[in-house]
């Protein structure tokens, strides 16, 4: 099966954003994500120490000092663990701001290192195709994908194997959003898609299941083309973003995940005076836990099944396990399987994201 090419943390992309609410919204506190730059600067710190140690291993060697071992290319995050050291590492698509993906992920990688006994380490990524590439070239052990780029690293990694998703997932939806000052009106029927010709219009990431692969194929179905917007489509790079980006009038209308809508008008940061629901789409699946195949092996018979079983477990009930799916916008993790994505794999097709 030929496979569409994903960039990589090597690819320029992964390394700058491409719009201004991006580059805006690249800030904020926590672990370092993998991109580029990072790989770049690893290297130039590699060699730098490669050079200092061969000068002072001799003496060293003399004075029974141990010589330290530098970092691999990828940095301390990515490097290999100690032999006899086992880690799992957790990673999801940067679909929201870093501010809260670096409260939730952490979170969870200590819940699974409590329920499962090992060690689990949070590791972010840049953007949705560098976390495919992790998946795809075994840097991340367990990821929380969208439907897409879920499918994507499926496909690309086989005998990975889905795990989990939300009880909200199984029907998920998007929501199109418009702003107060584009004059456009909420309407209830799919065809009412078409008063967004002429206008300034921006998806989320590019490889966003509820941000653009399942609106581009409503669109498509009302008969608008991305030619009919004014100029070509922004691709905000999250759901925050595009909020932003439509509330301050920089784009007519947009679409986001519901979730990440009704979160925005409960924490005040969507102003209904600025924007406003204009349509809310028919459902379909979307994110899911996606795991390696090897785990069993790498962390003992049956650990794969363990690892479902607590993602399952969480319930509201546990202080922390509430925390975690309040920030997640779930009730509780549900059972999941490869096949319920392949709508989704056929939409990917349909529109050239998969191939």
């Amino acid at each position: 099966m030929a496979l569409i090419p994903i960039a990589t943390p090597m690819d320029s992309r992964s390394s700058r954003a491409s719009t201004p609410a991006e580059r805006a919204g690249s800030g904020g506190s926590g672990p370092q994500p993998i991109g580029r730059r990072s790989l770049l600067s690893g290297l130039g710190r590699m060699a730098l120490r490669t050079t200092v140690l061969t000068g002072l291993s001799a003496a060293l060697a003399v004075a029974g000092g141990v010589l330290p071992q530098a970092p691999g290319p990828l940095g301390t995050a990515l490097a290999a663990p100690p032999q006899g050291e086992r880690v799992l590492r957790l990673g999801a698509i940067p679909d929201q701001k870093p501010e809260k993906l670096n409260r939730l992920y952490p979170l969870v990688a200590s819940e699974l290192s409590r329920q499962l006994g090992v060690q689990v380490k949070y590791v972010p990524v840049v953007d949705y195709a560098a976390a495919v590439s992790a998946f795809r070239t075994g840097d991340l052990d367990l990821v929380w994908f969208g439907g897409l780029t879920g499918v994507q690293a499926r496909l690309q990694k086989p005998g990975s194997r889905v795990i989990a998703q939300r009880d909200i997932d199984a029907q998920f939806h998007s929501i199109f959003i418009g702003s107060t000052r584009s004059g456009l009106k909420p309407f209830f029927q799919q065809s009412g898609l078409r008063t967004l010709k002429g206008k300034r219009f921006t998806f989320g990431s590019e490889s966003s299941t509820s941000g653009r692969l399942m609106p581009q194929l409503f669109l498509q179905q009302a008969g608008v083309k991305l030619t009919d917007f004014a100029g070509a489509p922004g691709f905000s790079g999250s759901h925050d973003a595009t909020i932003a980006l439509v509330s301050s009038g920089a784009y007519d209308a947009g679409v986001v995940n519901e979730q990440v809508w009704r979160a925005s008008l409960l924490d005040g940061k969507a102003k209904r005076n600025r924007v406003i629901a204009l349509w809310r789409s028919p459902g379909y699946p979307d994110y899911h836990w996606l795991a390696q195949g090897n785990l069993d092996a790498r962390f003992g018979k049956g650990f794969t099944a363990r690892l479902q079983k607590a993602i399952l477990s969480w319930r509201p009930s546990d202080p922390q396990q509430k925390t975690i799916l309040a920030l997640f916008g779930a009730q509780q993790f549900t059972t999941a399987k490869a096949s319920d994505y392949a709508p989704i794999e056929k939409v990917g097709r349909q529109i050239g994201k998969i191939r």
